[in-house]
C-alpha cells in the first residue's frame, strides 16, 4: 500500500502531453532602412510636445468605450482562470433535506400489525470528492486557461495601442484641415484682391472682359474648396469626441481654435528587430494562443489514463427531527475510486489528433503574425523616410511659387506680362502650399503609424514576459 501511494505521488508530479517550447522564427539582423537601435519611447505621444494631444489621449485611455470593453473582458478571463484553478482542489457539497415518503403496502411480502408505511426522513450530510491529478490533465487545463488569460491581457493592450494611435491620427487630421483651411482662405483673399485689380483695369480700358471672367472663375473654384475642407475639419472633431467617450460635438469649442501640427524628429529610435517580438502585443497574444493549444494536447492525452479520486460522504439521518443530530443518527462512507474510459479510446485518439491540428494552426498563426509585424515596421519606416524627402521638395516648390506670384503680379501691373501668367502662378502657389501642409500631415501620420507598428506603448518588461509564458 505504501509503495503504491509513493508511486501515485511520483506520477502526480508528471504531466502528459508536450511541454511548450518557444518556436524559432527567422528574425532580420537589421532594418532595410537604417534607423537608431535605441529602444523607442513607451509614451511616444508625449515626445510630440503637444499638450492638447496628450490630454486627449489621457482622457481616451480612461473613458473610451473600446478600452472599457477590453478591461471588462480581462476581468472575465481572470475570473474564468480562477475557476479552472479551483478544479485542482477538493469539492465539498452540503445537502439538507426533508422527505415525506410512503412505501407500497401491496409490494410487501409480510406486514406486521401496526406497521408504518408513511414516514418522514430527515437528512443532513456532506459529500466530498478530490480527483488526484496524477497525469496532469487538470494542470494542463490550468496552463491553457492561464495562457488564454494572458492572451486577453495582450488584447487589452492592443486596444490601448489602437485607441492612442487613432486619437493621435484624428488629432493630426483636425490640425491639418485647419492649416489647409487657412491656406485656402488666404488664397481666396489674394484672388479677391487680384479680381479687384483686374476689374479696375477693365473699367479703365486696360484689361479685357476675358481677364475679368478668368479671375472670377479662379476665385469661385477656390471658394468651392472651402466647404470640403471644413467638412474634414468637423468630422475629425466629431471622431475625437467619440473616441474620448463623449457626444460628437463635445470637443468643438476646445479644438476649433487653430494650432500648429506637432513637431516631428528626423531620426526615430526603433530598436533591434529581435526586440520587436517582445514589444508587439499581437505577437505576444499569438504566442499565448500557441501555449494554450500546446497545453490542450496534454488535456486530451490525459483522457487515455485512469482517473483516481477520493470520495466521501457523512452526515445525520433520522425519521424524527427530535433525534436528528444525536450520535446514533450518524452515517459516513469514504474511499478511493478509479474511472477509466476503456471502450472510448478511438474517440480520445481522434480528439488528440484534433488538438495537434489546433496546435499546428496556432504555430502557423504565430509565424504569420511575426512576419506581418516586421512588414508593418518596414513599410512604416519606408513611408516616413520617403515623406521627409517629398516634404523638402514641396517646401522648395512653395518658395519658388511665392516668388513666381510676386513676379507675375509686378509684370502684369506694369503692363509687361499677361494676366494668364498671374492666374497660373496663383493656382500653382495654392496647390504647392496645400500639398506642403498635406505632406506635413502625412509625415506626422506616418510617424504615428511607425510608433504603432513598433508596439505603441504598454510594452512589458522582458522578465515579466518570460515568466508569463
Amino acid at each position: 500500500m505504501n509503495r503504491a501511494l509513493v508511486g501515485l505521488l511520483l506520477l502526480a508530479g508528471c504531466s502528459v502531453g508536450p511541454d511548450y517550447r518557444p518556436p524559432k522564427v527567422a528574425v532580420p539582423q537589421h532594418w532595410e532602412i537604417g534607423a537608431s537601435t535605441n529602444a523607442p519611447s513607451s509614451n511616444w505621444w508625449r515626445t510630440l510636445g503637444d499638450a492638447t494631444l496628450t490630454s486627449l489621449i489621457d482622457r481616451a485611455v480612461q473613458t473610451n468605450h473600446d478600452v472599457r470593453i477590453a478591461e471588462s473582458r480581462l476581468r472575465e478571463a481572470r475570473a474564468l482562470r480562477a475557476g479552472v484553478a479551483w478544479d485542482l482542489a477538493p469539492t465539498v457539497t452540503g445537502v439538507a433535506s426533508l422527505m415525506d415518503q410512503r412505501r407500497s403496502e401491496n409490494a410487501q411480502t409480510f406486514t406486521a400489525p401496526n406497521q408504518i408505511f408513511q414516514t418522514d426522513l430527515y437528512d443532513a450530510h456532506f459529500d466530498a470528492r478530490w480527483e488526484i491529478d496524477i497525469f496532469g490533465g487538470k494542470r494542463r487545463a490550468l496552463q491553457a486557461a492561464s495562457a488564454r488569460f494572458a492572451g486577453i491581457e495582450e488584447e487589452q493592450r492592443t486596444v490601448l495601442v489602437s485607441v492612442v494611435a487613432e486619437v493621435a491620427r484624428n488629432y493630426i487630421e483636425v490640425r491639418g484641415a485647419q492649416h489647409r483651411l487657412a491656406i485656402a482662405q488666404k488664397n481666396v483673399a489674394a484672388q479677391q484682391e487680384t479680381l479687384a485689380v483686374v476689374q479696375a483695369r477693365f473699367r479703365a480700358g486696360l484689361a479685357s472682359e476675358l481677364e475679368v471672367k478668368q479671375a472670377e472663375a479662379l476665385l469661385a473654384t477656390s471658394q468651392a474648396r472651402l466647404p470640403a475642407i471644413e467638412t474634414l475639419h468637423r468630422a475629425g472633431i466629431h471622431r475625437l469626441s467619440v473616441l474620448v467617450g463623449q457626444l460628437p460635438g463635445a470637443l468643438t469649442t476646445e479644438l476649433s481654435t487653430p494650432a500648429g501640427l506637432p513637431a516631428v524628429i528626423t531620426a526615430i529610435p526603433v530598436g533591434l528587430p529581435a526586440d520587436l517580438l517582445r514589444r508587439r502585443t499581437d505577437v505576444r497574444r499569438a504566442e499565448h494562443e500557441l501555449v494554450a493549444a500546446t497545453a490542450g494536447i496534454g488535456m486530451e492525452v490525459a483522457e487515455l489514463f485512469p482517473k483516481f479520486a477520493l470520495v466521501g460522504s457523512g452526515g445525520f439521518q433520522s425519521l424524527s427531527a427530535s433525534d436528528w443530530f444525536v450520535p446514533a443518527a450518524r452515517y459516513w462512507s469514504a474511499g478511493p475510486t478509479v474511472t477509466w474510459r476503456l471502450l472510448d479510446f478511438g474517440r480520445i485518439r481522434a480528439q488528440i489528433k484534433a488538438a495537434n491540428a489546433r496546435q499546428e494552426q496556432a504555430l502557423a498563426a504565430y509565424e504569420r503574425t511575426v512576419l506581418l509585424a516586421f512588414e508593418d515596421v518596414e513599410n512604416a519606416l519606408v513611408a516616413y523616410a520617403n515623406e521627409q524627402v517629398g516634404q523638402r521638395a514641396l517646401a522648395e516648390a512653395a518658395t519658388a511659387n511665392r516668388r513666381a506670384v510676386e513676379l507675375a503680379n509686378d509684370l502684369y501691373t506694369q503692363g509687361l506680362g499677361e494676366f494668364l501668367n498671374v492666374l497660373e502662378a496663383e493656382r500653382a502657389l495654392f496647390q504647392a502650399e496645400d500639398q506642403l501642409v498635406d505632406s506635413q500631415r502625412r509625415l506626422t501620420t506616418n510617424l504615428i503609424a511607425l510608433y504603432k507598428a513598433l508596439g505603441g506603448g504598454w510594452e512589458r518588461k522582458y522578465e515579466d514576459w518570460e515568466n508569463s509564458r
